[in-house]
């Protein structure tokens, strides 16, 4: 029986979480490398590549939530050394293209991206074994995408939603109005026990977060 492992990495100067997701079975050949895929690869690629090393995990591919520098950094790095595709929305290809909206130009590292592959509202990829749903969801972003795994109940939300609180909404592309209706008609209507693994901080649940976000205590 598999077993769906997720590790979290802070890495970068605002402390973003990097997930290295990963199958693992009860009787392994030690050998063996597992399948993996990695969100949001901000900043330290040689720190990945060896967590990766001893992890065992061989990535898939690497998903980007949004465009901005501290989810970015590392990502050409680790898909050259694994040649590995990245996946973004669809609606994100300007920001990740232009070093003054993801904000790397202001931090003193001016990075230009473009994904392998562009994600559509709803899509589904089949990423270590199970079906990965991209959920479009601008707010923090325009192209802001969280990928939601159902079999597993879990979701990573990027910087859309976080434990108690939302993504920050006035940097290029963001939209107050957008992250409001994102997080409730999107997000919220998951199962409760949905676990959600923001971009920083500590995760939750989608029970959690309807009952004590800043846009519901906000609405009473």
């Amino acid at each position: 029986m598999n077993d769906f492992i997720i590790r979290s990495c802070v890495l970068g100067m605002v402390s973003t979480n990097c997930y290295i997701v990963y199958r693992t079975q009860q009787e392994e050949d030690a050998e063996e490398l597992r399948p993996g895929v990695i969100i949001d690869p901000g900043d330290n690629a040689p720190f990945i590549l060896n967590k990766c090393r001893e992890l065992r995990v061989r990535p898939e591919a690497i998903l980007l939530t949004h465009g901005h520098f501290d989810h970015i950094l590392a990502a050409e790095d680790v898909r050259r050394a694994f040649h590995i595709p990245i996946l973004a929305g669809e609606k994100e290809m300007a920001l990740l293209e232009e070093p003054d909206m993801n904000l790397s130009a202001s931090f003193g590292e001016a990075v230009s991206l473009t994904a392998d592959r562009w994600l559509r509202d709803g899509e589904a990829v089949k990423l270590i074994g199970t079906l990965w749903k991209a959920l479009h969801t601008p707010g923090h972003t325009a192209g802001s995408m969280c990928f939601y795994v159902e079999e597993e109940g879990v979701l990573f939300s990027g910087d859309t939603l976080f434990r108690e609180s939302v993504g920050r909404t006035d940097l290029p592309t963001a939209s107050p109005m957008d992250i409001i209706e994102s997080v409730t008609r999107k997000l919220f209507p998951l199962p409760e026990n949905t676990k959600v693994y923001p971009g920083h901080d500590q995760d939750t649940t989608i029970e959690h977060e309807k009952t004590y976000n800043v846009i519901c205590r906000s609405r009473r």
